[in-house]
């Protein structure tokens, strides 16, 4: 598919995937930031930023991807996550961080990109503003 300047992403146009966030890896310790102690990593942003970007450091001993640990990841929310990995190149398995919420990693052209899908509770609670980032495992794999 050829893309001009003013057309949107194939992932957007064709395939309905929404923007959720920015994931930005950092060594600086941020304001505010969350412990995600089963990941060993801290994430920041999400919460305050109109963009949707969000920080994360991780511990040396994080079990996170290095590519995922180094590199930053876009985000999308779809609505069926099995449909949207099929052909894809799957980083991270399908995982369920928190009740309602699936996530999976895979990689396009070596940046890694986060899929989401939001389910049952944590759809009402999206829609409602109340709860967590699915990334701030309250989902980066």
């Amino acid at each position: 598919m050829h893309r001009e300047d003013d057309q949107q992403p194939e992932a957007i146009a064709r395939w309905g995937w929404r923007f959720h966030h920015l994931g930005i890896p950092t060594d600086a310790v941020t304001p505010g930031e969350t412990e995600l102690t089963e990941l060993r990593m801290y994430v920041s942003g999400f919460e305050s930023s109109p963009f949707g970007v969000q920080w994360m450091r991780f511990a040396p001993d994080s079990p996170v991807h290095d590519l995922v640990r180094t590199v930053p990841h876009l985000a999308f929310e779809v609505d069926d996550l099995d449909a949207a990995l099929v052909g894809k190149s799957v980083l991270t398995p399908p995982n369920a961080p928190s009740p309602g919420v699936l996530v999976a990693m895979i990689v396009d052209d070596g940046c890694p990109i986060e899929l989401i899908q939001f389910t049952g509770d944590a759809r009402s609670a999206l829609l409602s503003g109340v709860g967590r980032s699915p990334d701030g495992r309250s989902g980066d794999p």
